[in-house]
C-alpha cells in the first residue's frame, strides 16, 4: 500500500509544532506496515511487533532530525529494517555462544569427586533433552535470561518458553531421581 507522501509531510509538521494527535495518525497509518515489513524480516510475529513499538521510540526521539518530511516513509521503514536486521544479529551472537557453552561443558576439569558423578548425570540428563529444551535451559540457567528475553532470542512466544522450560525440568527431575534411588 502506498502512502501519500504529502500527507505524511503534513503530519509531520504538525507534529513536530505540538500537535500530539498528528503522531497518532502517523502510528495509525503506519504502524502496520512497519509489522509487515518487521515480520518479513525476522518471521516472528510477536518480535515484529516489539520490533515495531521500538521504531516508534527511535521515531519518537529522532524526528526533528529528519530534514524532508516528505521522506518521512522511507526514513521511517529503514528504521525498522535497521531493528530488524539488529535483531536477527544478535540472535545469531546468541546461538553461537550457545555453541561455545556446548564445547565448554564437554571439557569441564577438576570437579570435586562427591559432585562429579551427580553433574555428570546432570549433564548427560541435559544432553539428552531435545535440542530447543536444551537451549532454554541454558539461557535461563547459565546466561539468566528472562523468558522474556528467551522468547525474543530464539524467536518463540514467552508461553513457548515457559512450557519449553517446564518440560525439561521434569525430564531432568526424573533422570535425578532414577540416579539418587540407586
Amino acid at each position: 500500500m502506498r502512502k501519500d507522501k504529502t500527507i505524511d509531510a503534513l503530519l509531520v509538521k504538525q507534529y513536530l509544532s505540538g500537535n500530539a494527535n498528528a503522531l497518532t495518525e502517523l502510528v495509525k497509518r503506519w504502524h502496520k506496515s512497519f509489522c509487515e515489513k518487521a515480520y518479513w524480516l525476522v518471521k516472528d510475529a510477536d518480535v515484529a511487533k516489539d520490533i515495531a513499538q521500538d521504531c516508534w521510540k527511535t521515531i519518537i526521539d529522532k524526528i526533528d532530525s529528519l530534514q524532508d518530511p516528505e521522506s518521512f516513509g522511507a526514513w521511517s521503514l529503514r528504521i525498522v529494517y535497521i531493528k530488524s536486521v539488529d535483531r536477527l544479529n544478535a540472535n545469531k551472537r546468541i546461538r553461537e555462544s550457545l555453541e561455545d557453552y556446548k564445547y565448554e561443558q564437554e571439557t569441564i576439569i577438576d570437579i570435586d569427586d562427591r559432585d562429579e558423578s551427580l553433574k555428570k548425570t546432570l549433564l548427560k540428563a541435559i544432553k539428552q533433552l531435545p535440542e530447543h529444551q536444551q537451549t532454554v535451559i541454558q539461557l535461563f540457567y547459565i546466561y539468566d535470561y528472562s523468558l522474556k528475553d528467551i522468547s525474543a532470542a530464539l524467536n518463540i512466544s514467552v508461553g513457548t518458553a515457559k512450557s519449553r522450560l517446564f518440560h525439561a525440568r521434569e525430564k531432568l527431575k526424573e533422570k535425578l531421581k532414577e540416579r539418587l534411588k540407586r
